[in-house]
């Protein structure tokens, strides 16, 4: 989904330049352990699959003039039962810290297929019944 929103928002030439002179990277997650991030945009996505110990070490990557989005959905967390969000920590815990802003989409901010937002609505009003209805 990354390279798809790169391609959607800049020209194919500039996203192929920014790649080949590593103005533009894409790192997994575990590839971030130890580096400091300064003077770049850093963007985690599907952050909503991090643990919360993944989400402290991407966040205490931040160096000096640098800048992080972190984006997902709390609604489409694929962690095992029981084991918390990153993204779901990372909110609670930082959402009144000086300097971090927290933004939470709606049903209609769905920007895809104009269908999707009633199924998303759909699923909002349903409680996410996944598992009774598969017994």
């Amino acid at each position: 989904p990354l390279y798809d929103a790169l391609y959607d928002m800049m020209p194919p030439e500039r996203v192929e330049r920014g790649l080949q002179t590593n103005a533009i990277e894409i790192a997994p997650l575990a590839f971030m352990r130890g580096r400091t991030l300064a003077n770049a945009a850093v963007i985690l996505d599907e952050a909503q699959n991090c643990t919360p110990m993944q989400m402290k070490m991407f966040l205490t990557r931040l160096g000096e003039g640098g800048r992080m989005i972190v984006t997902g959905d709390p609604s489409q967390v694929d962690l095992p039962s029981g084991q918390m969000s990153g993204l779901a920590d990372a909110v609670a815990r930082l959402s009144s810290t000086a300097g971090v802003g927290t933004i939470a989409f709606k049903s209609a901010d769905v920007v895809r297929h104009p269908l999707v937002q009633r199924i998303v609505e759909a699923y909002e009003g349903s409680g996410e019944r996944s598992d009774a209805a598969s017994g």
